[in-house]
């Protein structure tokens, strides 16, 4: 296996007993993988409402949110009580792609201000499990040379499937707040950016994973694993709403597809592409990750997008 950071190549470790660690050498992209990564860096992303509304379809994508929280009953319109106050919130707004590169849409999230919320009134627990890059990397080298598929979930909307204990009230969304009056909204269930929604929705996720018959793994409780009777075995790891799927038990990783699908809002994205910020490419050679966007990311928060290769002078005395 091969891992490209973001051009520089390093050989990993051979981490599965007995089985040597694949190479690629020299390296080749397939067109579609140039495509994908190409394309990860030329949309650019709104910093507000007001610029968003601009944008047809983020407009769209603002209005399906709205639709969606409605539909799910996140909320309760009512009158603020005495002596409670509320979270505010905020428009967040990314951009989807196909596995190809192209744009696939438009998304818009509304997020609760986190930051307003009080201790012991609006939230008390907080600690929520993501899965640990070193594990992912092991997963990625297993898979490589075991040649496991490696499938890719998202959960749509995960935080709203969280059962949330607390009594938050929340502010009317940015834009919207001149059909709410005086009123706000009363939290029924958990949203992105209130602080105990991350570990709302795990908890909720690792119960159903769990009757689903797979057991937690103990070095890393986001990874969850299941044996068959001959010997074949299905993984599943998780950092918040996105989902790797892994191992040599094709029939029931289907199986568990199914049942995700029956229980949560889930999308299938087919083989892994991009993945916390890492792109990449699977062939029967091995496996390539590559980490350009990131990289071209730092470079523009930092002014240095637009620098050039200069030598360094050197001092004659």
């Amino acid at each position: 296996m091969i891992l490209i950071f973001p051009l520089l190549l390093v050989r990993a470790y051979d981490l599965v007993p007995n089985t040597p660690c694949l190479t690629i050498c020299p390296i080749k992209f397939s067109p579609s993988f140039f495509a994908f990564t190409s394309h990860l860096s030329l949309v650019e992303i709104p910093k507000n409402v007001q610029e968003a509304l601009q944008v047809p379809e983020l407009k769209k994508a603002i209005f399906e949110e709205m639709r969606a929280l409605e539909k799910n009953h996140t909320w309760e319109v009512m009158g603020l009580p005495k002596g409670k106050t509320t979270v505010g919130c905020k428009w967040v707004f990314t951009v989807k792609y196909n596995s190809n590169g192209s744009l696939e849409r438009y998304k818009a999230r509304l997020v609760a201000k986190g930051f307003t919320q009080t201790y012991g009134i609006d939230y008390l627990e907080t600690f929520a499990l993501v899965a640990k890059l070193n594990t992912v990397r092991v997963l990625l080298s297993i898979a490589a040379n075991l040649d496991w598929p490696l499938q890719q979930l998202d959960v749509k909307n995960a935080f709203l499937n969280g059962n949330l204990e607390e009594e938050v009230y929340m502010d009317p969304p940015p834009r919207f707040d001149e059909h709410f009056g005086s009123k706000v909204c009363k939290r029924k269930k958990s949203l992105y950016g209130l602080k105990q929604s991350p570990r709302a929705w795990f908890e909720r996720l690792t119960q159903f994973v769990k009757n689903q018959g797979y057991v937690q793994a103990q070095s890393d409780h986001t990874m969850f694993i299941k044996h068959s009777n001959d010997g074949k075995i299905a993984i599943l790891i998780v950092y918040v709403d996105d989902i790797i799927l892994t191992g040599d038990h094709v029939t029931e990783m289907d199986r568990l597809k199914k049942s995700l699908a029956l229980e949560f809002e889930i999308k299938d994205l087919g083989s892994l592409r991009y993945f916390l910020g890492m792109e990449v490419a699977c062939s029967k050679r091995g496996i390539v990750v590559s980490q350009r966007k990131y990289i071209l990311d730092l470079l523009k928060e930092t002014g240095m997008s637009g620098c050039r290769l200069a030598d360094t002078p050197i001092d004659p005395n």
